[in-house]
């Protein structure tokens, strides 16, 4: 079994994120940047996959700028056996859109031949949460989101998905794209010597031209802003006021 799994390069988790000043976007002039949180469960759980005998190769691909190049030799280094790079755009400062990652991806799994999808269930610069519906939409097969947890068989996949009610076990049958939720599994660090083997590990370059596809923006960003600062708290001297102030003041009883 082959087993593709999306990479994005994003603004690392821990950074505090800057808004440009004229408020057209996040600034990303010197900040360091990482694969995208819930991409790396998901490529730590095809890269357990494949230790326990289930899969036999994993495909790691980005879509993005040449930059992403980083981020998929991350993907090596913590197991991948090998990646394509997709170069969509020059400028860093641009997302490629959910439904051009879907078409792009769903090209390569047509080309791959891949029977399993695994992806993060959202990018966290963006949080759309899109992208593993509409490659479902796009291949025409089964879909699990949210996946806590992953039991695969020969043909078929026994998935746990997290739902606001707790959690709903479905049986998804192959080929299937399963979108991963935080709870997952916990990812490996990249070790030294598999750092230096990434190196020797084939990664391919592509455009979308190759795919026959071509990039359109629909969506436009009107204005960035930053969140509003959080307000000052005040202190009570007994029950009462607490009572009287969430009643009368913030009419919450």
């Amino acid at each position: 079994m082959k087993i593709l799994v999306p990479v994005k390069r994003v603004i690392d988790y821990n950074v505090k994120v800057r808004v440009k000043p004229d408020g057209s976007g996040v600034d990303l002039s010197n900040i360091k940047m990482s694969m995208n949180p819930f991409d790396e469960i998901a490529l730590e759980e095809s890269i357990r996959l494949k230790e326990s005998g289930k899969a036999e190769e994993i495909v790691a691909v980005s879509i993005g700028a040449a930059q992403s190049q980083e981020t998929l030799r991350t993907a090596l280094a913590m197991g991948a056996d090998r990646a394509i790079l997709v170069i969509a755009t020059d400028d860093v400062n641009q997302d490629i859109e959910p439904l051009d990652v879907a078409k792009i991806l769903q090209a390569i799994v047509v080309e791959e031949k891949v029977e399993l999808v695994l992806c993060g269930k959202q990018a966290i610069d963006n949080d759309m949460n899109a992208t593993a519906q509409m490659l479902s939409a796009l291949m025409g097969c089964s879909q699990a989101t949210f996946a806590s947890k992953i039991d695969l068989e020969k043909d078929k996949a026994t998935v746990t998905r997290e739902v606001d009610g707790g959690l709903q076990v479905i049986i998804v049958s192959l080929p299937s794209v399963i979108s991963v939720d935080l709870r997952l599994n916990e990812p490996r660090y990249a070790s030294l010597p598999n750092i230096m083997k990434a190196k020797r590990k084939p990664l391919e370059q592509k455009t979308p031209a190759d795919f026959n596809i071509k990039i359109k923006n629909r969506l436009e960003i009107v204005e960035t802003n930053e969140p509003p600062e959080r307000e000052a708290g005040i202190k009570v001297a007994s029950v009462d006021e607490l009572v009287e102030k969430l009643k009368n003041d913030v009419g919450v009883i």
